[in-house]
């Protein structure tokens, strides 16, 4: 190879190197004033396609029939419970679907350890009575309760005779054919109230008086 033909092949070569490291160089400054690489989703965060394949459901599955022959239950209304009780807690109203109930404090209604009606007590029990008759009940309960002082057996009676005075005023309000009691007392059994406390034992000591919403007679 002739002198002159050895400058050519190394002048080439070396302007091919100068070019390459301009082409690197300028990859390295583009990359320097601003276009970076996005290392980020693709997609907005929770968008994502899940790499999971979705769930094969077999619509013939005897899992999901009913067995031959068989029915889905009938709808069923929830019962659903409604408790007013006034500011003293003297007089408290639960209602459902299906009853209405009345607890009053015996306060309001005895005087203490006793079963003899105060003078007040005659209005609010009338006023149970009127409810009575707007719901057409015909069956009636009327329970009696004490708080936890005193004797199991002293409260049995008690409550009994209590629950025996509210029924009497109520037989005198409800004066039409075919309404039946059902009057009980329970001591201390069936407490909605601790106890331990005086507060507690006054929501205790109580005359329920419960009937169906809405019978017919």
């Amino acid at each position: 190879m002739t002198s002159l033909t050895m400058r050519a092949a190394v002048s080439r070569s070396l302007a091919s190197a100068i070019a390459a490291v301009v082409v690197i160089t300028g990859v390295q400054v583009l990359g320097a004033s601003g276009a970076q690489a996005d290392d980020g989703p693709s997609v907005p965060p929770g968008t994502e396609a899940s790499a999971d394949p979705p769930v094969q459901i077999d619509t013939n599955s005897a899992g999901l029939k009913l067995a031959t022959g068989a029915t889905l239950a009938p709808s069923k209304v929830l019962d659903i419970k409604s408790i007013v009780e006034d500011q003293g807690g003297e007089e408290r109203r639960e209602d459902t679907n299906e009853t209405v109930k009345f607890a009053l404090q015996a306060e309001v209604l005895f005087g203490k350890d006793s079963a003899a009606l105060s003078g007040q007590a005659n209005g609010r029990i009338a006023a149970i009575a009127n409810e009575i008759k707007k719901q057409n009940a015909t069956k009636i309960r009327v329970f009696g309760f004490t708080d936890n002082l005193g004797s199991y057996e002293h409260g049995k009676v008690l409550s009994k005779q209590r629950a025996d005075a509210v029924q009497k005023v109520l037989s005198e309000e409800l004066t039409n054919a075919g309404i039946t009691y059902e009057v009980r007392g329970y001591s201390e059994d069936f407490p909605i109230a601790d106890n331990s406390t005086e507060e507690g034992r006054k929501k205790n000591r109580r005359v329920e008086v419960s009937f169906p919403r809405g019978e017919q007679q």
